[in-house]
């Protein structure tokens, strides 16, 4: 199936989702998140979801995650539009976000931070496959940063849903998952 088709159904299936059911369903991929054999962690650049498109909540992730790595050092995006890629911010009390156009908060400015030093990404997606592949946005911003980490960075995606179908038309420079968490398994690729 197309990235395209697949990000049709999936944001469907995702309006579909009732708040009970959501809270269920994000309850249970925490519970599978904790199953993850991960290092001790220095640096985690998390997306902040977006609401209107009922992203999976990484709130409860990173929460688990601070409190299993002390000095744990959270980085979110913003993106650079004019250079079709992401800056990356430390995200701690101090940072003063703001709602892009695209309804994602994001640091209005802040402290950088180098992809090469991050340790772990959490990957927004609307599906995926068996493979590791990733069905986004289509903006491409989450390949072109992750193509910039370090080859041994981490790279999790969280979902409401099982894996879908084979992505067709993936490209060279899409980069595959390293792990996808959903509410009833953990994908290892």
């Amino acid at each position: 199936m197309t990235k395209q088709a697949l990000r049709n159904i999936y944001k469907q299936k995702r309006s579909l989702l009732g708040e009970a059911e959501t809270v269920r369903l994000q309850d249970l991929i925490m519970i599978r998140f904790q199953e993850l054999p991960l290092p001790f962690l220095h640096y985690l650049h998390t997306y902040l979801p977006i609401d209107i498109q009922k992203e999976v909540d990484t709130h409860p992730v990173v929460d688990f995650l601070r409190f299993s790595n002390p000095g744990l050092h959270l980085v979110v995006p913003k993106t650079d539009t004019a250079n079709h890629g992401m800056i990356h911010y430390i995200y701690d009390e101090s940072t003063v976000l703001m709602k892009n156009r695209y309804n994602i908060m994001e640091p209005r400015y802040g402290q950088t931070v180098d992809p090469g030093d991050i340790d772990m990404v959490l990957v927004p997606l609307l599906a995926f496959d068996e493979q590791g592949n990733r069905v986004g946005y289509g903006k491409g911003y989450y390949d072109r940063f992750l193509s910039q980490c370090r080859s041994d960075v981490i790279k999790v995606g969280l979902s409401f849903f099982e894996a879908g179908p084979l992505i067709e038309d993936t490209d060279d420079f899409d980069i595959p998952l390293t792990y996808c968490v959903t509410p009833h398994k953990v994908y290892e690729f």
